[in-house]
């Protein structure tokens, strides 16, 4: 029975390299997150709220124009999209994957 045995280790050798990437890149994310916050903390807080409104109105427009939003913020976005400019029909065509004709 011991020579069916797999050990921990031939279960870790079977696990594909682009698992092991992306739980490396996951790590170093929350690492530089941490680092990124704690520095954050120590940051003047209107100078901190200036650079989280750019940061947050860029990404809202380039939503809202661009129309590539992740599917949980599409009900907002469909609500504040008529008061903004858009890409046009063809950002609605490749958001919706309507072929071009």
């Amino acid at each position: 029975m011991l020579l069916f045995a797999v050990t921990g280790l031939e279960k870790l050798q079977a696990v594909p390299l682009k698992i092991w990437i992306n739980l490396i890149m996951g790590l170093l994310i929350v690492i530089a997150a941490i680092i990124f916050l704690r520095k954050a903390a120590e940051m003047n807080k209107v100078l901190l709220g200036v650079i989280i409104f750019v940061v947050v109105t860029s990404v809202g427009f380039n939503w809202v124009y661009a129309r590539n939003e992740p599917k949980f913020m599409s009900p907002f976005i469909d609500r504040i999209a008529d008061f903004f400019p858009s890409g046009g029909p063809d950002a609605r065509k490749e958001k919706k994957g309507i072929p071009d004709s």
